[in-house]
Order: C-alpha cells, then sequence, then structure tokens
C-alpha cells in the first residue's frame, strides 16, 4: 500500500497563507552589540504524538506522504491541538483518528519543541498501553494514513536502519524504547 500513499506534484507556488503556521517577523536588538536583527518567527497551535501500545504488546504505527520530503513516512500517531483544546484531549483524538485506536491507560512522557530556532510551540508525548480498535479510523480530508502494527523489536530495528526518520517519532519513541542501545550505559563526565 505504500506506493498508494505517494501524492503526485501538480504544480508549487508560493503564498502568505502557510496554512499549519502564522509568520511573524520580530525585529530584535543583539544584547552584546546593539545591532538590530529582523527574525522570522512561525507560530503555531501545539502538536502531539503517542506512542500507542495494544493490549498485547504491538505498537501502532501510521505511514503517510510527507509533503516536505514528497515521500511517505513510518511514525508514530498524532497531530495538531486544536484551538481551546488541551493536548491530553488532542492526543487521544488523533490517535482514534488516525488509527481507530483508542481506550487503554494514558501517561504524559513530557514535551519537546520542534524547531526553537524559528518555531514557537511544543510537541507534547503520550504513552498509550493497552489500545484497542474502536472502529475504522477516520482520517483527515487532506490525509490518506496506512495503519501498521509492529512489534517493539521491529521499531527498534526501523529506528536503527533509518526507516523510522521522523525527529518527533523517534523523541517520543526514544521515551519508551532502547532505540539506540544505550541505556545503561555508563556516561562519561
Amino acid at each position: 500500500m505504500a506506493d498508494d500513499l505517494d501524492w503526485e506534484r501538480l504544480d508549487s507556488r508560493y503564498a502568505d497563507d502557510l496554512i499549519l503556521f502564522r509568520s511573524r517577523f520580530d525585529r530584535l536588538r543583539h544584547p552584546g552589540s546593539g545591532e538590530v536583527f529582523e527574525r522570522l518567527v512561525l507560530e503555531s497551535v501545539d502538536w502531539v504524538n503517542c506512542v500507542a501500545v495494544t493490549e498485547d504488546g504491538r505498537l501502532v504505527m501510521v505511514r503517510q506522504f510527507r509533503f516536505g520530503i514528497a515521500a511517505s513516512t513510518l511514525e508514530t500517531p498524532g497531530g495538531m491541538v486544536d484551538p481551546g483544546e488541551d493536548h491530553a484531549a488532542a492526543v487521544q483524538r488523533e490517535l482514534r483518528e488516525e488509527t481507530g485506536f483508542g481506550g487503554g491507560t494514558w501517561s504524559y512522557l513530557g514535551a519537546v519543541e520542534p524547531n526553537p530556532a524559528f518555531h514557537d510551540h511544543l510537541c507534547h508525548h503520550w504513552l498509550a498501553e493497552g489500545v484497542r480498535p474502536l472502529g475504522e479510523p477516520r482520517p483527515g480530508r487532506g490525509e490518506r494514513i496506512e495503519v501498521v502494527s509492529m512489534t517493539a523489536a521491529e521499531v527498534v530495528r526501523s529506528a536503527r536502519d533509518g526507516e523510522i526518520r521522523h525527529a518527533l517519532a523517534l523523541s517520543a519513541l526514544s521515551r519508551v524504547l532502547d532505540l539506540w542501545g544505550t541505556r545503561n550505559a555508563e556516561v562519561a563526565d
């Protein structure tokens, strides 16, 4: 099904509407030199993703086409927090929409800054244990998603082999799995 996820590019254009972001230019004074710089900030709502583990211990992953790299990626389910929604509700909604899975026990794993050089938001990571199918996935109209069930060993192997390269998915997964074989390793002073 992976070939069925690729989107054909018909044309491209640049416009002021960035859809996922609102662009802001800040004029800032350098604290040492006093020189004034203008810097771009992309404002966005917070994002969420989750490591979803089924009742029988399999991880629920998604494969979807990503426009920036013009290819399909393997990653954790997730998305954007809707206005007025808290990230706990958003991550449960996103898992249900993208995969059809839900329920289980949820634990907050913390947040990361996707790119603090020019993004102003956070990505909240969650662990969902004991999830089960609750119905058919209901992806957004701009999404086409393949749900992939994997063992923890398969996910670790996919990360180590470079199949999973989405930084936010790797960040969430690394809070649950030992992706790089470094747990309990001594850290040099």
